[in-house]
């Protein structure tokens, strides 16, 4: 099920906190509610990925270790603890409200069509996993019946592609650690994504950067937008800006310098500095939003 991963389900709660609706009881319950339901679903994706990437999983160094990998679990049970999840994970979801099932299903399809063959497409394959993030906002606004910011949902984009294409380059940088320099000229798949083959390290250098850019502006333009400053009734979350330009950096710096990016969630609760980065701007947009 991978519960360290459940930290990206946070992405649902973005609404709660932007739309001013921690003093709604109701609004809060059926939050969490949509919190968890996306914890079982993004499991269930998690098993039905484990089954079909089986055979590769049991070439890799670390992911041989997996259930199904190992042979502790069998294909087909993985299967059916994967169909519970999901079943599961839309009940919950209805529960909220009926938009909120109908992003819930979305991501599930979504990442049964990643899962069949997308992510071999490059690009491609790093658009669907921020689109799996944009799904979770969107299932924590429209979801709860809150109007998201276009500032926000633009930053929200900028984000997770970054961080997709930063663990492409991790990913990449691993394989040919591993022996697999050859992979685009060879079409081996060492132990690595075959969609590895058609990028190259300068090309994800200049989606990374080009992304990170692109989060930084469009965060900065949601913190002076007047929208913002009259929802909040506070034109002071400029100076949340830094703690968001410190944490790109920091993890560029963790990139490349100390060559992770591997897991985004792991990232952030390993590393001091990029843990710091989010707590020091979580307080800070609390206490100006509630201010």
């Amino acid at each position: 099920m991978r519960p360290r991963h459940w930290i990206k389900n946070g992405f649902v709660l973005v609404g709660v906190l932007f739309g001013h609706g921690w003093t709604d009881a109701k609004l809060v319950i059926h939050a969490a509610l949509l919190f968890a339901a996306f914890c079982l679903v993004s499991s269930a994706v998690y098993a039905l990925n484990d089954v079909m990437d089986r055979e590769a999983d049991r070439r890799h160094p670390r992911k041989r270790g997996r259930p199904v990998a190992a042979g502790e679990v069998s294909p087909k049970n993985a299967l059916a603890f994967a169909l519970v999840l999901a079943l599961a994970g839309l009940f919950l979801a209805e529960r909220v409200s009926f938009p909120a099932l109908g992003f819930a299903v979305a991501y599930v399809a979504l990442n049964a069509g990643y899962s069949a063959g997308l992510r071999e497409i490059a690009i491609l394959d790093v658009f669907i996993i921020a689109a799996g993030f944009m799904i979770r906002i969107l299932a924590g606004t429209v979801g709860l019946g809150i109007a998201p910011s276009q500032w926000l949902l633009l930053c929200g984009v900028m984000v997770t592609v970054f961080l997709g294409f930063a663990k492409r380059r991790a990913e990449l940088g691993a394989a040919r650690a591993r022996g697999g320099a050859t992979l685009a000229e060879s079409g081996e798949h060492i132990a690595a994504r075959s969609a590895l083959a058609n990028y190259t390290p300068a090309l994800l250098d200049r989606m990374i950067w080009l992304s990170a850019s692109g989060t930084l502006v469009t965060y900065a333009l949601y913190t002076v937008d007047n929208v913002t400053v009259l929802t909040h009734g506070t034109d002071k979350l400029v100076y949340t800006v830094p703690f968001v330009l410190y944490g790109l950096f920091r993890y560029l710096y963790v990139l490349y310098r100390r060559g992770g990016g591997l897991d985004p969630a792991v990232e952030v609760l390993r590393d001091p500095h990029l843990l710091a980065a989010v707590t020091g701007w979580l307080a800070t947009v609390l206490m100006l939003i509630a201010g």
